[in-house]
């Protein structure tokens, strides 16, 4: 049974009770200082463990962190060999997402950063974001969490019967006013090993991707990566470099986009913005379908590359990799369909041919989330599928105090969007906010993910996806946190255009409401500026012309004057689109736009 399946199942069940309303929980007093407080346990010490920990602070609750290892960082922590149920990276592993839009919202990047950064580079963000707002004495390290189930009198407080287990194998009972599961999914490889025939005979190596770390040892060897994800792309490219002969097996294609736009600029931050949404919003989804992919192909050919995948553009998310069709050009990798079997050493393809004296097979085949510690009541199908309200909340749930933090998927960075969960559900949790009956929150799960299905042919995947920037802004919605651009504009112009046209950096959601940050007006005025320092290693004479750390706002207000007449005069629109072809400088900015921004 799929997750819509399940949904309406249980919207079936619901419609013959009456709705349950999420009711405020009863705070325990503080026997020392007479406060009210609540216990929040936060299972997990990754990037979404550490916003979680701060957001439990800032509103008044109490967390403690249960962290398996003995450090922070959580997936971003390179291990020289991978551990049992624990998140694994390779060396070489560089961020997708550029440094101004992946910072949390009231902690920005050093600026002397690199805009694409290395896995040891963010860890250290990482260290200075715990150490600015003295999170490490929340977490206990080295201690596991075994089992979360409810107390008997959960229905009434809402409480968790957490136990855990130290490095000495003792364990311990916690109770809990609430959990924040922050323990990622991406920790139980998914091999796909045993469905290809003839496997068990072939004497040479397979591995998944959670076990590669660099490509020494496939020296001189002939390999293929099956899989065209993100890592199989990087993976491939890498291996290349050293092997023999390095072959890409794929079944579905890939269209490919480089994290540089144009001027050098970084892909997220001249396209994911509330112009794009506007953008996408105003035409029709076939048409901007036909221009972008017109406009991709004209980079390269992805037919001719062997990439053309049997989705269109924005159906589902691109393969972001800088290499890769450099790679194919000089024969370094070799593009094959999909995977049908093995024999002896040579492995056979769905198109009938046999790549001979295979050494290695890499399978970047994705992962399973691990939630084996969470009562099974709430996993609604195989591989610990969850139902979850806003991808958040379960609403089998009686009472709003458990929450899985970060798990979604979204053309967009993740972090900001775990921070505004955290900040959402800690006020939750607080009482601070409401959630609606459970039978509306599983009709909200059902329409989304009905919605979702025109795009995403897996229903997995459906209801895993949600849109950045909306997203965002309806979470911030219920908090009082989603900014006032009609006020911004009138109020503060300079602030305001930049929040309209510019790029939907995390500072937005900390200019007016709970957790107000001081600092995010003078932090999106200067974003581009932390953008520009990093190049700044050989000073240059200014030349005589405007300076290209101006270009965005001059191309997003030359958009918005564009938008601003399809708006006024919808019988123009086709004026419009052919000024846009015209300008090919403009339409890279476009291009990229349409491939980040909200479906």
């Amino acid at each position: 049974m799929d997750q819509a399946q399940s949904v309406e199942t249980e919207l079936e069940r619901l419609s013959h009770q009456p709705p349950i309303v999420s009711p405020v929980l009863c705070r325990k007093t503080d026997r020392h200082t007479g406060s009210m407080s609540q216990r929040v346990a936060v299972i997990g010490a990754g990037p979404s463990g550490l916003t979680s920990i701060k957001s439990c602070l800032d509103e008044g609750l109490e967390p403690t962190c249960f962290e398996s290892s003995d450090d922070i960082g959580g997936l971003w922590r390179f291990k020289e060999t991978p551990e049992p149920s624990r998140s694994s990276i390779y060396r070489s592993l560089v961020v997708n997402t550029s440094k101004e839009m992946m910072c949390f919202s009231d902690f920005p990047m050093p600026a002397d950063y690199p805009n694409y950064m290395l896995h040891s580079q963010l860890l250290q963000y990482f260290r200075l974001y715990a150490q600015h707002f003295d999170l490490l004495r929340h977490i206990t390290f080295q201690t596991s969490v075994l089992t979360v189930r409810q107390r008997p009198d959960f229905s009434r407080s809402g409480q968790w019967e957490v136990v855990t287990e130290n490095r000495e194998g003792q364990e311990q009972r916690h109770v809990f006013d609430g959990v924040l599961v922050c323990s990622g999914h991406y920790t139980q490889p998914v091999s796909p090993l045993d469905q290809f025939p003839g496997h068990e005979s072939f004497p040479g190596r397979c591995l998944h991707s959670w076990e590669y770390k660099d490509a020494d040892a496939f020296r001189g060897k002939r390999v293929v990566v099956v899989g065209i994800g993100n890592s199989g792309g990087d993976i491939a490219v890498e291996i290349s470099r050293a092997a023999e002969k390095t072959f890409l097996s794929t079944r579905k294609g890939a269209w490919v986009l480089a994290r540089m736009s144009s001027s050098g600029l970084p892909l997220d931050m001249t396209a994911i913005s509330r112009l794009t949404v506007l953008l996408t919003s105003l035409l029709p989804r076939a048409l901007v379908n036909w221009a972008a992919e017109r406009i991709l192909n004209h980079r390269y050919d992805h037919r001719l590359y062997g990439l053309q995948p049997t989705h269109r553009l924005l159906e589902q998310k691109p393969l972001i990799n800088d290499d890769l069709p450099g790679r194919i050009l000089q024969g370094a990798v070799v593009l094959k369909p999909d995977l049908r079997g093995f024999q002896g050493s040579g492995l056979l393809f769905q198109d009938g041919t046999t790549e001979e004296d295979i050494d290695a097979v890499v399978f970047c085949t994705g992962y399973n989330g691990n939630f084996s510690f969470l009562p099974p009541s709430l996993c609604s199908g195989p591989g610990w599928d969850l139902n979850l309200y806003r991808r958040v909340f379960p609403p089998a749930l009686e009472r709003p105090t458990l929450a899985i933090m970060g798990l979604f998927q979204t053309k967009g960075p993740i972090f900001p969007a775990v921070e505004m969960q955290a900040r959402w559900v800690t006020r939750v949790i607080a009482g601070l906010t409401q959630l609606p009956p459970r039978k509306t929150m599983l009709s909200k799960i059902e329409t989304e993910t009905k919605r979702n299905m025109k795009s995403c042919l897996c229903p997995r995947q459906a209801a895993l996806h949600v849109d950045y920037i909306p997203y965002l802004d309806s979470l911030a919605e219920q908090m009082g946190v989603r900014p006032n651009i009609l006020g911004l504009l009138l109020r503060e112009p300079s602030v305001g255009l930049r929040v309209l046209l510019g790029p939907c950096t995390p500072y937005q959601y900390r200019l007016r409401g709970p957790g107000k940050w001081d600092g995010a007006r003078q932090a999106i005025l200067t974003q581009w500026e932390r953008v520009a320092q990093p190049f700044r290693t050989r000073l240059e004479p200014e030349p005589p012309r405007p300076l290209v750390l101006l270009s965005p706002l001059l191309i997003t207000l030359s958009a918005g004057a564009g938008i601003l007449a399809v708006v006024l005069s919808q019988c123009k629109l086709t004026l419009v689109l052919q000024d846009l072809l015209q300008d090919s400088t403009h339409l890279l900015d476009w291009l990229s736009a349409l491939l980040w921004g909200s479906e």
